[in-house]
């Protein structure tokens, strides 16, 4: 038996009179029915599925399945509640999370949380959304040439129409505030007075947006990459192009100190110049990888390479080196896509957040390419560029401004490759009551359990409840 196997799974609605009264007891009086997941997911976990209202306004109406896995705290005496996870995207199935987490979480966490996972509402196994879209129009990395525009505008044109035409009224449901509220509805429904959680990236803004909505269901929040909820939507690409720059410095700094390896140059000027040169032979001609071609363009959209020094350096060396050889690149292999649900709900969720705040003139998208890719030359123009968002309906509801003073711990890699290390800042400026742990150094998208300087302050907080008397930094050691 699977998640998919329904008529077992399917949370059971309660009738009677009493619903007429309260039309949201039928789900808060909800019997789930537990069982086991799938064949790849351990048998500690089992699943089942949540009824929940399309729209919370109208409880009475459509409804969704929230699949939701659980894995109860090994300990019955020091168990303290559940705690949540969320891995961000948006899109991406919180599913494995807790799965992937489980055996580095420290036992004691494990002793006092059920760790439980979900796929947000229209992802994954969740009431997906489909939106029907070609292996062309999954791909958004899209770079600003003249000659391309139009064809660029009206692939973001279709993707939203696409999405329009599919899912109809479901579409402006599938936001960020109604999965906050699912996330309420799961508390409620597991029998909790408070939860706790996790959550990564994206799943940083939904948390904090749940801790403004549900303040007092709130327990101890950890936040790990975060994104900017001052800027999220279109300033969330934009502030990945930003942060690239200095990124690329850095590594330019780091590598001309190691030219006897990679022999890319003695100095930074000389690093930057070898790299650009790369990128201005494959404009004219495609450069082998060694596994497919890249443009110059292809080159420039793997941006985030450079917030890791030592595989950046190996990268370029290599394409430099291909580059010299002059031999002919490989044939290109199937494009590594994302599965198509996660795109279609990365654009439902994100789109209908904020699309009140995309502008509709593809005009001002031109202007804006051209102005990033002039400040910001590795990826300005891509980040600036037109996205679905520009032809969305609005959802049902304006995105929430998140200003509160709800306790929560923010950790924080200094070179994170998609939220930028002043992202995090502005969600501690959000959140009043918040803690922030820096490590100095860290690269990579993700900190806890990783075995940083952060992983002890973010358990004791987890199992004790106490937050660092203020922000802290610590070093991420060698690279």
């Amino acid at each position: 038996m699977t998640v998919g196997a329904a008529a077992v799974l399917a949370a059971t609605l309660t009738p009677g009179a009493a619903a007429a009264e309260d039309p949201m007891r039928p789900y808060t009086q909800q019997t789930l029915h537990w069982g086991p997941c799938d064949r790849q997911t351990p048998a500690a976990f089992r699943c089942a599925a949540v009824k929940v209202p399309l729209d919370y306004g109208n409880p009475g109406g459509a409804q969704l399945d929230v699949v939701v896995n659980r894995s109860k705290a090994a300990s019955a005496h020091q168990r303290r509640g559940v705690l949540l996870f969320n891995p961000g995207g948006p899109g991406a199935s919180g599913l494995e999370l807790p799965v992937a987490m489980e055996p580095v979480l420290p036992q004691e966490v494990k002793d006092r949380y059920d760790l439980v996972g979900f796929d947000p509402r229209g992802v994954g196994r969740s009431s997906p959304i489909s939106c029907g879209l070609t292996p062309d129009e999954l791909n958004i990395d899209r770079a600003y040439h003249p000659e391309t525009f139009a064809k660029d505008v009206q692939w973001a044109r279709t993707v939203a129409d696409k999405c329009a035409a599919a899912a109809g009224d479901e579409l402006r449901h599938i936001t960020t505030r109604n999965t906050a509220r699912d996330m309420d509805l799961v508390r409620t429904v597991l029998g909790e007075q408070r939860i706790s959680y996790y959550g990564g990236s994206y799943g940083t803004y939904l948390g904090a947006v749940y801790l403004q909505m549900f303040p007092r269901r709130a327990d101890r929040f950890v936040l790990d990459s975060a994104v900017d909820p001052t800027q999220y939507g279109r300033g969330t690409f934009q502030q990945m192009a930003q942060a690239t720059e200095p990124a690329f410095t850095r590594w330019s700094e780091w590598t001309a100190g190691q030219d006897a390896t990679y022999h890319l140059g003695r100095t930074p000027a000389d690093v930057r110049a070898a790299f650009w040169n790369v990128v201005a032979r494959a404009d004219r001609r495609p450069v082998d990888s060694g596994d497919g071609p890249l443009t110059g363009d292809d080159i420039r959209a793997a941006r985030d390479i450079f917030f890791t020094r030592q595989k950046a350096a190996e990268w370029v060396a290599g394409l430099k080196k291909a580059a010299e050889d002059g031999r002919p690149a490989a044939p290109a292999p199937d494009p590594e896509l994302p599965p198509e649900n996660q795109l279609a709900s990365l654009w439902t969720i994100m789109c209908g957040d904020t699309a009140a705040s995309w502008p509709h003139d593809p005009e001002q998208y031109r202007r804006d390419a051209l102005r990033g890719r002039a400040q910001y030359p590795l990826y300005g123009d891509f980040a600036a560029g037109i996205k679905p968002c520009a032809f969305w309906k609005p959802g049902a509801e304006a995105p929430t401004t998140v200003d509160n003073d709800v306790r929560a711990l923010i950790v924080q890699n200094e070179w994170d490759s998609q939220t930028p290390l002043d992202a995090a800042r502005s969600m501690h400026r959000s959140l009043h009551g918040s803690r922030m742990i820096t490590v100095l150094g860290g690269e990579g998208h993700g900190v806890y359990g990783r075995g940083s300087c952060a992983d002890a302050p973010t358990t004791r907080y987890l199992t004790t409840g106490r937050l660092p008397d203020g922000d802290l930094a610590c070093s991420a050691g060698p690279a």
